[in-house]
């Protein structure tokens, strides 16, 4: 199955848009990475950041921006239960028995 070549470049001006967007995404890392916002709001601004490059891989690279909406509710859900074992495991950090020692 041929394509055309006006579709063949529309793909591709897609994947430099999106690649371009990714080299940004990297050098707003580098800048975050010196900004002192305080540790937690640091890694939160990371987060975001690594977020939004991950999302245009993830939609534009691996082809889920044409998937049907089965695979978006699977994301959904993996995300959903994802967030809450993270918050599971950050709350229970410093939840310890009585009489603990740490170090």
């Amino acid at each position: 199955m041929s394509e055309s070549p006006e579709h063949v470049s529309r793909h591709v001006r897609g994947y430099l848009i999106v690649g371009a967007a990714l080299l940004i995404g990297t050098v707003l890392t580098v800048w975050a990475s010196y900004i002192d916002l305080g540790h937690q709001w640091n890694i939160v601004l990371a987060l975001i950041i690594a977020s939004a490059k991950a999302s245009l891989v993830a939609l534009f690279f691996m082809h889920l921006i044409s998937e049907r909406q089965m695979i978006y509710l699977v994301l959904g859900f993996t995300a959903f239960f994802f967030a809450g074992l993270m918050a599971l495991t950050i709350g229970a950090y410093h939840d310890f028995p009585p009489f603990t020692v740490t170090r």
